[in-house]
């Protein structure tokens, strides 16, 4: 099953809108989103600065999360089935100051459609590990993210 670029911004904005509050104060975008990547941005303004006039730490990383978690429910809208998703942990390095807006990029679609196959299968609840890039708009990484995605097929 295909599932378009302007469905999955619909559910981003309404995850945001009623469940992740959060999500809806940071607004961060869908750029792309396939099989194998996921782009979402994050506008440095005022709502995401801090007091140095860069991204803030709780922006940077609300765009990771929603990076690993769209993902997931990608793959779950393109088999018809419904997730569970959490994150079990995080581990950030930040390398330099995100002074501009943000690209997170997490090109691990192909492991996290494993996962939900694995869940499918299973009928257990799937970890792992997932890498995320924070990139400023000279492309480069600001920031790395290891969330790990922790989810079930209902």
């Amino acid at each position: 099953m295909e599932v378009s670029i302007r469905k999955m911004r619909w559910k981003l904005f309404l995850l945001g809108l009623f469940k992740i509050p959060i999500i809806g104060f940071v607004r961060p975008k869908l750029v792309s989103i396939d099989n194998k990547e996921i782009v979402i941005s994050i506008s440095l303004r005022k709502r995401t600065k801090n007091h140095l006039n860069s991204m803030y730490f709780g922006a940077l990383a609300v765009g990771a999360d929603v990076a690993a978690g769209i993902l997931a429910f990608y793959f779950s809208e393109k088999n018809n089935k419904k997730i569970s998703l959490a994150f079990k942990g995080m581990n950030a390095q930040f390398l330099k100051r995100a002074e501009s807006n943000i690209r997170f990029i997490c090109s691990e679609g192909e492991m996290i459609e494993e996962m939900v196959q694995m869940s499918i299968n299973s009928g257990e609840r799937q970890n792992q590990s997932v890498k995320v890039n924070a990139m400023n708009e000279h492309n480069e990484i600001v920031a790395i993210f290891e969330m790990v995605v922790s989810l079930k097929v209902l």
